[in-house]
């Protein structure tokens, strides 16, 4: 029997030489950096030391210019430093739908399809007779002339009401999101950095319903001891803080965006890796990480109930493993009858996007 030969691993070198090459590098690295385009040049140079992914021909410093002349970075600092501009903060968004979702053709009108047959842009495989009302494009021209023939034959061709044929589509609605990012500081703990997993998805999520359903809309809701909006503008620059995890004020606060939206499919994703740990009570906070604070649970669950009450459900995106956080998952999911993913990092992406498609097909009343 044949053994195993084994010989020693000589990686290839990096084809990552020329602007473009180099453009991807320097976007994923911001995401580390939390936009910091001096910080990221400077890991940058680190890097080419080590793996050699400049040329004789083309080297970091023709980078730099490259990134000043097709304005990705901007030195109006009277200290000379270097910050990105909204053009990089947009290469940042595409590049983050493009790792996590592939490559999506952009949409000139974006709405989701539902169960419901109805008035739509969407065909789907469903026929029956035309019924006064339907408009002329719904109509299936090969079927209705090859109905008209059947029913009356080649010699005497003629096409009545009766032998027209329309295709169903689907109802298409609009859909209100709030995505609520944990920004505590467990988010860096343990040597795991979760929170620049976490916003790449919210880049990618923004950057999907810009192109492809624009009529949606998304808010962005990050929560650590108390809650705030954030725009898709300061996602590249988010950090964590030496928070606690107010859970409560996080959904108090999505939940009063969601009530200023008009549209019927309203939902909250909201990405954790811990339990809840802290409220705030007029100028004071109150705060217990050590286990499940009843006090704090209770609260939390109460705002969750309150949330089904009002047709929004929460799909909960936990990042921890922890058995007790898992169960505490389980009960809050049950009262606001939403759903649970118990996540890794790298699945996360994936799992958000086939989530959100999916709601997007139903009616949530």
């Amino acid at each position: 029997m044949r053994g195993y030969n084994f010989s020693k691993f000589i990686p290839e070198k990096l084809q990552n030489s020329g602007f473009d090459g180099l453009l991807n590098i320097f976007t994923q690295l911001l995401n580390y950096t939390a936009g910091d385009a001096n910080e990221a040049l400077a890991w940058m140079n680190e890097l080419d030391k080590q793996h050699h992914f400049t040329s004789n021909d083309y080297g970091m410093g023709d980078f730099i210019d490259d990134l000043k002349n097709k304005g990705f970075i901007s030195q109006d600092d009277p200290q000379g430093n270097f910050s990105i501009t909204a053009k990089t903060e947009q290469t940042i968004r595409k590049s983050a739908l493009e790792e996590i979702f592939g490559k999506l053709k952009k949409s000139g009108k974006g709405s989701h399809s539902t169960n419901t047959s109805g008035l739509g842009e969407e065909k789907n495989a469903d026929r029956r007779e035309y019924e006064f009302g339907d408009s002329l494009d719904q109509i299936d021209m090969t079927a209705s002339i090859h109905n008209a023939q059947l029913n009356h034959g080649i010699n005497d061709f003629h096409m009545t009401e009766r032998d027209l044929e329309v295709e169903e589509k689907d109802f298409k609605t609009l859909t209100s999101t709030v995505l609520m990012i944990d920004i505590s500081h467990s988010m860096i703990l343990y040597g795991e950095d979760r929170i620049t997993p976490a916003k790449k998805v919210a880049m990618a999520l923004a950057e999907l319903i810009r192109t492809k359903y624009p009529k949606d809309t998304l808010d962005i809701v990050v929560f650590g001891n108390d809650a705030w909006p954030i725009t898709v503008k300061d996602l590249p620059y988010l950090q964590v803080g030496p928070y606690h995890t107010n859970t409560y004020a996080g959904l108090e606060l999505a939940t009063d965006i969601l009530r200023r939206r008009k549209t019927s499919n309203k939902q909250i994703f909201m990405i954790t890796d811990g339990k809840p740990t802290c409220l705030k009570e007029g100028n004071r906070y109150y705060k217990n990480s050590i286990g499940l604070d009843r006090k704090v649970i209770n609260k939390t669950l109460n705002m969750a109930a309150q949330c089904k009450r009002l047709h929004i459900p929460i799909t909960t995106f936990m990042i921890a493993k922890d058995p007790y956080l898992q169960q505490f998952v389980r009960q809050f999911t049950e009262v606001n009858g939403g759903k649970a993913f118990y996540s890794s990092l790298k699945g996360l992406g994936e799992y958000i996007f086939e989530d959100y498609i999916k709601n997007r097909r139903k009616t949530v009343r």
